[in-house]
C-alpha cells in the first residue's frame, strides 16, 4: 500500500514569501516550505496496481498550463477542534477544470469520488487543541495575503510518509501541462 495525492507544488520564491506568517499560535505544526502544494485530488492509500492505474489515467489529462496567486487566509475546523490554518488560492477557472480532471482519472482508476467540497490552499500549519483567539488573531492580520502570480505548467502524483517529525513528501511523477 502507497499513500497518495495528487497536486501543484509551491514555487520556492512563492514558499518563502510564505515562512514569515509562520508564527503567533501556541502549539502549531509549521510545515516546512518543501512541502507547500495545492492539493488537487487526496487519493489516500492504495495498492501498486491501483496506483498504476491512476498514473495512467492522469498521463491522458489534457489540461492548458496558467498562472495562480495565492490570496487570503483560512482554517479548517471549527473551536478547539481548529486542525489546520491555510493561505487561500485566488479563484481560478482552469484549476477548477485541472481538480475535476484528476478527480475523474481517480474515478477511472476506480477510487470512491471525493465527498468534501474543493477548497484550495496551502497548508501552512497543523493544529491540536490550537487557542482558538491566537487562531483568530493569525487569520486576522494574514487575511490580506497575496503572492505574486506564478505559473502552473505542471502537477505532480506524491507519496506521503508519516515520520515522527510529521508528513514527507515525494514526487512519484510529474504530468506537464500545454503550453
Amino acid at each position: 500500500m502507497i499513500r497518495l495525492f495528487t497536486a501543484i507544488a509551491i514555487p520556492p520564491d512563492v514558499g518563502e514569501s510564505l515562512l514569515p506568517r509562520q508564527h503567533g499560535i501556541e502549539g502549531a505544526r509549521w510545515r516546512p516550505r518543501e512541502a507547500f502544494h495545492i492539493t488537487l485530488r487526496f487519493i489516500g492509500d492504495v495498492a501498486e496496481d491501483v496506483a498504476a492505474d491512476l498514473d495512467e489515467a492522469l498521463m491522458a489529462i489534457d489540461a492548458p498550463a496558467f498562472d495562480l496567486t495565492l490570496a487570503g487566509a483560512g482554517y479548517f475546523g471549527e473551536g478547539i477542534d481548529i486542525h489546520a490554518v491555510w493561505a487561500g488560492v485566488e479563484d481560478s477557472a482552469p484549476l477548477r477544470r485541472l481538480q475535476k480532471a484528476n478527480e475523474s482519472a481517480a474515478r477511472a482508476a476506480e477510487l470512491k469520488p471525493e465527498a468534501r467540497l474543493y477548497t484550495p490552499h496551502v497548508t501552512l500549519a497543523y493544529l491540536k487543541r490550537a487557542p482558538v483567539p491566537e487562531v483568530g488573531a493569525w487569520i486576522q492580520a494574514n487575511n490580506l495575503l497575496k503572492s505574486a502570480s506564478f505559473p502552473v505548467d505542471r502537477f505532480g502524483l506524491y507519496s506521503s510518509w508519516q515520520t515522527s517529525a510529521g508528513s514527507v513528501y515525494r514526487l512519484e511523477r510529474e504530468y506537464p501541462l500545454a503550453g
